[in-house]
């Protein structure tokens, strides 16, 4: 379970085994460990899918990325699927250059990745 005094990342369960994990600032070396964190919380017990909705994120850094590459290693090894939703066009675009938008199973919108 997060850490309840978080303000960083909102934790949501809309249906049993899916959790959403929504970030509400930008992804960067200081906030990167409380996400990689959350993550590692979240994932596991009876969790099939974790759903990264990234509507209010502008930025995102390379340690960013590297903590969502690790989270998508630890969902293939806990047998759950990692989808990432509401990405906006700049932080779109970090993910095209360092190319993995392929990697990634990245949809519009919350609803269609929890329906995934």
């Amino acid at each position: 379970m997060a850490n309840p005094q978080s303000t960083f990342i909102g934790v949501e369960r809309p249906e049993q085994g899916v959790v959403v994990l929504a970030p509400n600032a930008d992804i960067d070396m200081s906030r990167s460990p409380e996400l990689r964190s959350v993550l590692r919380q979240e994932m596991g017990g009876d969790t099939h899918k974790v759903v990264i909705d990234l509507d209010a994120v502008e930025y995102m850094d390379s340690s960013g990325l590297a903590t969502l590459v690790e989270a998508m290693r630890n969902a293939g090894n806990a047998s759950a699927k990692l989808v990432i939703c509401n990405m906006n066009p700049k932080v779109s675009a970090i993910f095209e250059i360092a190319r993995l938008d392929s990697f990634f199973s990245i949809v519009d919108s919350r609803d269609e990745a929890i329906s995934l």
